[in-house]
C-alpha cells in the first residue's frame, strides 16, 4: 500500500497466497482515492460475475461503514445512474468494474489507477482483442502519474501472468528477525516441522539457530519483519508473501490441508498455488504409454471391492463409437472395466440400440454389490450431432449426457448446461485440456490408491498408445503472452477422449465418493436369509413368468 502512494513507481506487482489480505489492500487503495486523492479507476476482476460478487459483498459495506468514505458515493437506492454495481462515481473521479473477458469494459474511457485482480485467472484474449492487461494498461498511458497494479496467486511455470510480471521487478521478500538469535529470514515451507501423523505439533524452526516457534512467537517475528528487495529497482515493485505469514491460519491447519492435497497431483498443485504462492511445475508433459500398460494387472470376474460408482465416456467417428467403461472409488481411484468399439453407421439406429445394451449392464463387486452405469457423457461436436442429440434426448433422465469439449486453462471441467442448441437438449460444455492434465498427472501415479489408475492384462497396446496420444505445448500468443495448450501426438486418441468423457461424467454427478465408500465399509452385514421350504407347484397355478402374464393375471 506504500508503494501504490509513491509517485515514481508506476507499476506494483503483488504474488501472493491465500488469507494475507490481497483483497483488502485492493480495498484500502480504492478508499485512498475516493478519500484523498480523486481519480478515475479501473479493477478489472476474472470475468463480471466475480466483479458483480465484489461490488456487492466487499466495496458497497466499505463504502457504507468507512466513515471517511460516507456520503462520497450516492446511495444506490436513488437509482441514479451514478451508483450502479459495476460504476460508481465521486467527486473528482469514479470507479468502473470490468471482467477480463469484456473487450468493450476494457477498451472505453481513460484511467489513472488500474487494478487487476487475480490476474492468473485471466483468458488469453478478450475476445479477439488481445491481452486484458494490456487493453487496460493503454487507458492509463495519458496519465503522467498512472498505477497499475497487478494482484494474484500464480499458476503453471512459464504461463503464470504473475510471475511473468515478478520476474521484471526488483522482487521484494519479507523477512522476520528470530527472538532467539536475531537472524532474519524468510518464512519457508521446508522449516515447517511436525511429529510424523500429528499436525497438531506443527512449528517453525529457525533458519539459523533451530529454535522452536509457536504459532505466537511465529506472529511477534511477523509483525516485527521488513520488506527487503532482492533485485535491482527498475520502476516495479514487486511482492511475494506466501501463507505462512498469514495470522489467520494457524501452522497446523496449513499442514493438514498439505497432508490431504499431497495425495492427488492436482490437489497438490492447487495447494502450492494457493497456499505457498509458488507456481507448479509439471514433471514432463507427456506419458509413457509403454510404462502404462506395464501396469497392467489381472482381474478378477467381478469388479474390484473399491469401486463404488461406474461411469462412461463414449467417443463418435464416421464408422464406429468407442466406448470405455470407468469405476471410480475412494479418493478418485479408477479402473478401467472395459473399452469396446462398436462398428456401425451412426446416422441409423442399430448402432445406437447397440450402445443402449451396453450402457444398461449391470456389474458385481466382489463384495457381492451391484452397480449400473450411473452417468455416461457423449462427445456432441462432430459430424453426427444430430444424431447425438437425438439419442440423448430421451435418455437424460437416465443421466446420459451430450457434452461438447472446449480448449483452454481458463474452462471449468464442467459449465452449466444450457439448451441453447438445435436439439434443444441438456448440453454441458466440458474444459478438456484441464480434464487431460488431470489424467495425465494421475498416469503418473505409481502407488495404488488415491488418483491411481488401474487397466487390466490383454488390453491391446493400441489403447495405450491412443491414452497417451496429447502432449502439452507452450505456444505463443498476443504480445508474446504463453499459452500452453494440449496437442495431438498421433492420429487416434479416442481412448484419451473417452477417458475424459467419463472423468465428465462423474463431475456431472458431483458425488463424494469418498463418502459413499465410507457407507459401505461401515454397513452392517445382512443377515443370512432362512431357507425357504419346498412347495411343489399346484397344478392350477403356475410361477408367473418374469414381465409375462398367467392366467390373465399381471
Amino acid at each position: 500500500m506504500d508503494a501504490i502512494s509513491e509517485p515514481e513507481l508506476s507499476d506494483v506487482v503483488v504474488m501472493a497466497g491465500a488469507q494475507v489480505g490481497k483483497t483488502e489492500m485492493l480495498l484500502n487503495c480504492i478508499g485512498y482515492h475516493i478519500a484523498h486523492d480523486p481519480a478515475p479507476m479501473l479493477l478489472v476482476q476474472p470475468t463480471a460475475e466475480m466483479g458483480g460478487a465484489f461490488s456487492k459483498d466487499r466495496l458497497a459495506p466499505m463504502l457504507r461503514d468507512t466513515p471517511q468514505l460516507k456520503g462520497k458515493v450516492k446511495d444506490p437506492r436513488s437509482r441514479d445512474a451514478n451508483n450502479t454495481t459495476m460504476h460508481k462515481v465521486f467527486s473528482g473521479g469514479h470507479i468502473s468494474i470490468v471482467g477480463s473477458n469484456s473487450p468493450a469494459g476494457l477498451a472505453s474511457r481513460p484511467i489513472r489507477i488500474v487494478l487487476c485482480d487475480e490476474v492468473d485467472r485471466y483468458p488469453p484474449s478478450a475476445g479477439s482483442e488481445g491481452d486484458p492487461i494490456q487493453l487496460a494498461r493503454k487507458r492509463s498511458a495519458t496519465f503522467w502519474n498512472r498505477k497499475i497494479v497487478m494482484v494474484s496467486t500464480p499458476t503453471n511455470k512459464g504461463a503464470s501472468r504473475i510471475e511473468s510480471a515478478f520476474e521484471e521487478s526488483d522482487k521484494r521478500y519479507f523477512y522476520v528477525p528470530c527472538e532467539d538469535c536475531g537472524h532474519h529470514q524468510r518464512l519457508v515451507w521446508s522449516n515447517v516441522r511436525w511429529d510424523e501423523g500429528k499436525p497438531e505439533t506443527a512449528h517453525y524452526m529457525c533458519d539459523d539457530c533451530g529454535s522452536v516457534w509457536d504459532d505466537a512467537k511465529r506472529h511477534r517475528a511477523i509483525r516485527a519483519g521488513t520488506w527487503q528487495a532482492t533485485d535491482d529497482f527498475a520502476g516495479v515493485a514487486g511482492f511475494h508473501i506466501s501463507g505462512i505469514y498469514s495470522v489467520w491460519t494457524p501452522l497446523a491447519d496449513a499442514v493438514r490441508d498439505f497432508l490431504s492435497a499431497k495425495k492427488l497431483p492436482e490437489t497438490l498443485r492447487v495447494w502450492t498455488n494457493v497456499y505457498l504462492a509458488e507456481t507448479w511445475e509439471d514433471q514432463g508433459e507427456r506419458v509413457d504409454d509403454y510404462a502404462i500398460a506395464e501396469r497392467a494387472e489381472e482381474y478378477s470376474e467381478k469388479l474390484d471391492a473399491g469401486v463404488v460408482c461406474i461411469t462412461a465416456g463414449i467417443d463418435v467417428q464416421d464408422s464406429y463409437l468407442a466406448l470405455e467403461i470407468v469405476g471410480w472409488g475412494r479418493d478418485e481411484e479408477s479402473w478401467s472395466i472395459d473399452w469396446i468399439t462398436l462398428y456401425g453407421d451412426p446416422s441409423t439406429p442399430h448402432l445406437w440400440n447397440d450402445l443402449d445394451n451396453r450402457l444398461q449392464a449391470i456389474y458385481e463387486t466382489e463384495d457381492g454389490r451391484q452397480l449400473g452405469i450411473r452417468a455416461a457423457c457423449i462427445d456432441s461436436g462432430g459430424h453426427y450431432t444430430q444424431a447425438v442429440y437425438n439419442y440423448v434426448r430421451p435418455r437424460e433422465g437416465k443421466r446420459i449426457f451430450a457434452i461438447k469439449g472446449m480448449a483452454g486453462e481458463t474452462r471449468p471441467i464442467v459449465s452449466k448446461p444450457t439448451r441453447n442448441n438445435i436439439g434443444k437438449i441438456k448440453l454441458f460444455t466440458v474444459g478438456v485440456d484441464n480434464i487431460k492434465e488431470l489424467i495425465f498427472s494421475r498416469l503418473k501415479v505409481t502407488i495404488a490408491g488415491a488418483g491411481f489408475c488401474h487397466f487390466p492384462t490383454g488390453r491391446d497396446d493400441e489403447y495405450f498408445k491412443q491414452l497417451a496420444a496429447s502432449e502439452k505445448i507452450v505456444t505463443k500468443y498476443h504480445k508474446g503472452f504463453p499459452r500452453r495448450e494440449f496437442v495431438k501426438t498421433r492420429a487416434r486418441n479416442e481412448a484419451l477422449d473417452c477417458r475424459v468423457y467419463s472423468y465428465a461424467a462423474l463431475s456431472i454427478l458431483s458425488l463424494r465418493l469418498n463418502d459413499i465408500a465410507d457407507r459401505i465399509a461401515n454397513a452392517p452385514a445382512e443377515p443370512e436369509k432362512p431357507k425357504q421350504p419346498q412347495v411343489q407347484n399346484s397344478p392350477i397355478f403356475k410361477p408367473r413368468p418374469s414381465g409375462g402374464f398367467v392366467n390373465g393375471w399381471r
